[in-house]
């Protein structure tokens, strides 16, 4: 098993999970038990499910983990387009961390599509 804290993904992931919580601190406080709740565990998802996956015994199951992660991200994109509808993210905000989102979805999907590869060359 490899050290989760070293992975690329991992780091965006952190720094993601960063921006959403500084973003959120800005949600109208009516807000607090609905949408802020919603997105800060979402974008926790993700970093969590990359360094539990790493945490498991196999690329197997890392993949699999990789894949709640990748959920996840889709989850915290439709919370930030409802945030956005509502007004309560710039659109200039919402472009930016939506940029950042579509990165670390790339970077998942390759990751499970790596591991997938080399567990099918065995």
């Amino acid at each position: 098993m490899q050290d989760y804290k070293k992975l690329d993904i991992f780091q965006k992931t952190r720094q993601l999970n960063l921006e959403i919580y500084m973003l959120t601190k800005n949600f109208p406080h009516s807000e607090c038990f609905g949408l802020i709740s919603q997105i800060r565990r979402a974008s926790i998802s993700v970093s969590s499910n990359i360094a539990e996956g790493r945490g498991r015994d196999s690329d197997k199951e890392f993949a699999r983990f990789l894949n709640i992660a990748y959920a996840s991200t889709c989850e915290l994109e439709c919370l930030l387009i409802l945030s956005s509808d509502l007004n309560i993210i710039a659109p200039d905000r919402f472009a930016e961390l939506s940029a950042k989102l579509d990165e670390v979805k790339k970077m998942i999907y390759g990751l499970i599509k790596r591991l997938k590869a080399d567990s099918s060359n065995c």
